[in-house]
Order: C-alpha cells, then sequence, then structure tokens
C-alpha cells in the first residue's frame, strides 16, 4: 500500500517508526494533552450547563416591575426646598400601568420568546393553629409553567391551578401538617382570605424556598392582593439568556418601565461563570502550547539526527518543498494521532468520573452531556498545531545543504 503513497508521506512515515522511542513519548504527551483538554472542556460545560439550567428554570430570564416610590422634598415657593431629612417611603404593592398594552409590546418584540403576567404579595397560610408567612404567586399556568418549569419540581399532585386551588412546597406542607387535597386558609396583607385546596406539593431542592413560595390562579392572587385587574410583573424568556441583561436595558429604554434581567439578579454566579470559562480558556491555552513545544522539540532533535539523510535525499533530487512537506506531515500525522487517543482518554475520564462522582444521596452531581463537537474540535486543533509546530524544523531542514549533510 505504500507504493501509492506520495514520496513525502512514505519518508515521513519512516522516519517516525524508525525513532519509535521519541514518537511513543510525543504520543504520549499529545494523548495527556488532548484528554485533559477534552476532560476539562466537557466538565466545565456540563456544570455551567447544569447551573444555567437550575438559575433559569426557578426564575424568568427578564422580570417588568412598576417603579419604586420615592420620597420629593418640600417647596416652600419657587426654587426653595425644606430643610429636613428625606426618608424613603415603604413600598406598596402596585400593578404596572397599563400591563396588557406593554405585554402586546414585548409579545411582538424581536428575542422575546414568551412573557407571562405574574401577581405576588406576602400573605400568610394557616392550618389549625399553625401559621406561615409566604410568598403568594398567581400565574397563568399555561404561559408561566413555560418560564418556570415547576411541573418539573411536582412532587405529588399536579401542577394545576384552578381558582380555589393552591400549589405548596413539601417544606411548607410539612410545617402546617398538610398533605395533597387538604384545605389551607390564607390571608393576605389586604386583610382579604380565602380557603384553598392544595393541589400540588414541588421540592425545588432549596427549603426557604420550599417553605416559603406558593401559586395560585392569577385571578386569586389579584382578588386577594387587593390588584383587581393588576400584575405586579411580567415575566419574559428570551433567545439568548446570556444577552438578557442588554436586553433589559433596551426594553426599559423603549417602554419605562423598569426591568431587571437574571444576570443583575444574579451577579454573582455570572461572575463565577465567567471565572471557570476564563480558566477553562487559561488551562486549555498552557497544555496546548506545551504540546506544540513538545512536537516542535522532538522534530528538532529528528532534524539533526537525520541530516545525513535529508542531504543524500536532496542530492538524489528532492526538492525543498518534499523535505519542507515531510517534516508537516510529521507533525500533522503526531497531532491527529494524538488527539483520537486523547479523545479517547478524556471521554473515558468522563464517563468514569461521572460514575463515582456522586452527591452524599448517591445521586448524580448534574447530568454529563457528551458533546461529539467538542471531540471533533479537539481533533482539528490538535492536528493543526502538530502542523504549526512542525514548521520551524521543517524550514529548517529545508535549508540544509546536501553537501554540508552529507559531510556532517
Amino acid at each position: 500500500m505504500s507504493r501509492w503513497l506520495p514520496f513525502e508521506w512514505i519518508a515521513a512515515l519512516r522516519f517516525l517508526r524508525e525513532g519509535w522511542m521519541q514518537t511513543f513519548f510525543i504520543l504520549a504527551g499529545i494523548t495527556i494533552g488532548v484528554g485533559v483538554i477534552v476532560f476539562m472542556s466537557a466538565l466545565l460545560a456540563g456544570l455551567q450547563s447544569n447551573f444555567l439550567q437550575r438559575v433559569l428554570n426557578a426564575q424568568a430570564q427578564i422580570m417588568l416591575l412598576p417603579p419604586d416610590e420615592v420620597a420629593r422634598p418640600l417647596r416652600d415657593g419657587p426654587g426653595i426646598v425644606e430643610d429636613a431629612v428625606v426618608q424613603r417611603p415603604t413600598q406598596r404593592l402596585r400593578s404596572i400601568d397599563q400591563w396588557q398594552a406593554v405585554q402586546t409590546q414585548m409579545a411582538t418584540t424581536s428575542g422575546v420568546t414568551m412573557t407571562s403576567p405574574v401577581a405576588s404579595g406576602a400573605a400568610l397560610a394557616l392550618r389549625g393553629e399553625a401559621s406561615r408567612s409566604i410568598t403568594l404567586t398567581g400565574v397563568e399556568p399555561e404561559s408561566y409553567f413555560r418560564i418556570v418549569r415547576l411541573p418539573d419540581s411536582i412532587v405529588a399532585g399536579q401542577a394545576r391551578l384552578l381558582n380555589d386551588e393552591i400549589i405548596i412546597g413539601t417544606d411548607l406542607a410539612t410545617a402546617l401538617g398538610v398533605a395533597l387535597g387538604d384545605k389551607l386558609r390564607v390571608t393576605a396583607a389586604s386583610g382579604r382570605d380565602a380557603t384553598l385546596t392544595v393541589s400540588g406539593l414541588f421540592d425545588l431542592g432549596n427549603r426557604q424556598v420550599n417553605e416559603r413560595n406558593t401559586y395560585v390562579a392569577l385571578r386569586t392572587a389579584q382578588s386577594l392582593l387587593n390588584l383587581i385587574g393588576g400584575v405586579t410583573s411580567l415575566q419574559l424568556t428570551v433567545q439568548d439568556a446570556y444577552a438578557a441583561e442588554t436586553m433589559a436595558q433596551a426594553i426599559q429604554g423603549a417602554t419605562g418601565v423598569r426591568a431587571d434581567s437574571w444576570i443583575r439578579t444574579n451577579m454573582e454566579f455570572f461572575t463565577a461563570v465567567n471565572a471557570q470559562r476564563t480558566a477553562n480558556t487559561v488551562i486549555r491555552l498552557s497544555v496546548g502550547l506545551s504540546v506544540a513545544l513538545g512536537i516542535a522539540s522532538v522534530l528538532v532533535v529528528s532534524v539533526v539526527q537525520r541530516s545525513r539523510e535529508i542531504g543524500i535525499l536532496r542530492a538524489m533530487g528532492g526538492t525543498r518543498g518534499q523535505i519542507l512537506r515531510i517534516f508537516l506531515i510529521q507533525g500533522g500525522v503526531l497531532g491527529l494521532l494524538g488527539s483520537l487517543s486523547g479523545s479517547g482518554l478524556g471521554f473515558a475520564a468522563l464517563v468514569l468520573w461521572h460514575r463515582w462522582a456522586r452527591q452524599a444521596d448517591g445521586s448524580e452531581l448534574f447530568p454529563l452531556t457528551i458533546q461529539p463537537d467538542l471531540f471533533l474540535a479537539a481533533m482539528g486543533v490538535a492536528t493543526l498545531t502538530g502542523v504549526l509546530a512542525a514548521m520551524a524544523p521543517a524550514l529548517r531542514a529545508a535549508r540544509l545543504d546536501p553537501v554540508v549533510a552529507i559531510r556532517g
């Protein structure tokens, strides 16, 4: 089969085979380097995807809110201000002005994929002599559950909200001693109350959330909170979650309604994700540079060791271009073979890590997603790195004078 290969390929493969010890060690180095890159990239991608999914499945990406109430100093005549301490007023429960028109505008805004009105406020849940302070959230299930994936966290009953039903967390149910189908009395700060039936229990993996958050139909919340026809927020999802802050600023400028994005409300999380990305990039670049230097050093030694053979090839009619391609092919072959074995090593490490790394309760830390693009990218980059690393020794070999090379 080798006789069908071009001359450059035959010479390159023969050089690699004859220097098998050097070839073995550089392949081992490339394998480990590519394996580390694949393992860390896949691990970080899975971790970020899991964190992002947990954050965004529990809240909207953008929330439109009514403006804060502010106190203004009293004026005693034109341009004269009373010298007094102005205290921040208490924030009353208010509705977004003309929220239906704002919702219609958001539905036609490019990049916005879903909108849902929400009426939320403080209330008290009572069962016999037990009582707990709760956050009462009135929603339209058809749209809201496409933003916040509450049905995925239902552990008993179903995510159904009729006008006389309520969905509560498992910890709140334990604290009040209620079960699925039991009655629960809810009293809002407005003084209005209602007796609701527990239609579902959810577990969001956070005790404070499970104890405080409750969900009812939008009309039920509007009646209890004395917000007839009003909503306290419009919750949105967008196509690009990482562009939520930019879109929130654009929406606020276009509508005049205060807009908060998940990036602003979860700034510490977002900063941590960016720090992980930066660290992963630095590690990949460092490993890639080490691999490139290893390939280059081995091929430089090969040029020195094989200067006589290179001189003979030149004397027999070999061109500078052919000598150049011989060493470039060696670099490319080393990079390709090392990337194949490194990808296999990285995949095996991911499978073993996912099998043995568990949470305290024995469940997986997070779902591991294997992306074929990652392996293809690793193979392409490693092969290109091999070719580029071989450029300097290849140029040196091509410039050797055949007479000087043969004489040694």
